[in-house]
């Protein structure tokens, strides 16, 4: 990496512009904040939109197109499948699946929605693709999706998991992914399997909320020496370091969490 300080990625999930529990002012305040916080890489895990219109996505274009990061990776939720709404996605932002190499980092973004339904699947057709493009050890690799890959805490009876997520856990696993970056549930999380980390983003800018959860998103920090700290951040508030992994690649891996009263639900 680059010995300047770490890589940051900022982490963005669920806008749901169009819907009625959309924030237009606080989707401003968090690009105003990245714009300012100047991350290398910023990663939007899905649900641009409320149900797929296309004035929704013409919404969410105009507010995604105001970040000044050079490396922007969207990917469309279940919210964005429906009516068609890939379509739209793809005249806007591109390919539902894309591809980043930085630095030592290689960042694969993959479709995980089907149309018109809210649960997801990533399916065995592409399993290939995920173990020849994480094929090279020295890189850190991280897989972007927007459903989620395991539980989330706190988000009531389960549903609309990875249908294939077992499968996909035994591909990351072989191919010795580090990072996965989901969103979907509206309710932060880290989970670390073994030398992986699962990180789920909030809701940046909606009050579509779980219990006390608010309006939230992550940034990620990748050191040099293999330290990964995850940072949570509330609009207006400072970020919170909620993760500190101080080697990814080494059994002795730390994981300092807040305490219970400080930690998200």
């Amino acid at each position: 990496m680059s010995g300047e300080g770490p890589i940051v990625i900022a982490h963005i999930s669920d806008l749901h512009c169009g819907s009625r529990y959309h924030i237009p002012s606080l989707a401003t305040r968090v690009v105003d904040e990245l714009n300012d916080l100047a991350p290398d890489i910023v990663v939007v895990t899905g649900d641009l939109t409320d149900m797929g219109y296309q004035p929704e996505f013409h919404r969410a274009h105009r507010l995604l197109s105001r970040l000044e990061c050079e490396h922007l990776l969207v990917l469309p939720g279940n919210h964005d499948a429906r009516n068609v709404g890939d379509e739209h996605f793809q005249d806007l932002f591109g390919t539902r699946s894309k591809e980043l190499v930085f630095d030592r980092l290689r960042i694969l973004t993959l479709d995980s929605t089907e149309p018109d339904l809210d649960n997801g699947r990533v399916g065995r057709g592409r399993y290939p693709y995920i173990e020849d493009r994480f094929s090279d050890p020295t890189e850190f690799k991280i897989l972007c999706l927007h459903h989620h890959l395991v539980p989330v805490p706190g988000t009531g009876r389960e549903r609309n998991i990875v249908h294939d997520a077992g499968d996909l856990l035994r591909v990351l696993s072989n191919t010795g992914a580090d990072l996965v970056l989901c969103g979907h549930k509206h309710v932060p999380n880290i989970w670390r399997l073994e030398d992986m980390l699962i990180v789920n983003a909030g809701t940046a800018c909606t009050h579509r909320l779980r219990g006390k959860v608010r309006p939230c998103y992550n940034l990620i920090e990748i050191h040099d020496d293999g330290r990964v700290r995850v940072l949570l951040k509330e609009p207006y508030q400072d970020p919170q370091v909620v993760a500190d992994f101080l080697d990814m690649n080494q059994q002795s891996c730390k994981w300092e969490r807040r305490s219970e009263s400080e930690e998200p639900s």
